[in-house]
């Protein structure tokens, strides 16, 4: 339901496994509990950037998407990768 009413466009199923496999952790949150969990940033076909916080389950063979959204470019550096210092 997220992903339809995203504020800077709807996000579709196959946008996000395309950001998955063209995406890179580009940080990681290691005291997530129950898993840890990471920043995945990826793009679509039409180079639209996503972000993904997932957690990636080895032992399961699983990965849990926790949220994805389009990072918004007053928050984010141009590259997308880092925040923006208030």
């Amino acid at each position: 339901m997220e992903m339809d009413t995203e504020p800077l466009g709807r996000i579709l199923v196959d946008e996000v496994l395309q950001a998955l496999d063209r995406g890179e952790i580009i940080e990681t949150y290691l005291e997530d509990t129950p898993y840890p969990s990471c920043l995945i940033l990826g793009g679509t076909v039409a180079e639209q950037p996503i972000h993904i916080v997932c957690a990636p389950v080895q032992s399961e063979e699983r990965l849990i998407i926790i949220t994805t959204y389009r990072p918004d470019p007053n928050r984010w550096e141009a590259d997308f990768r880092r925040r923006k210092r208030p």
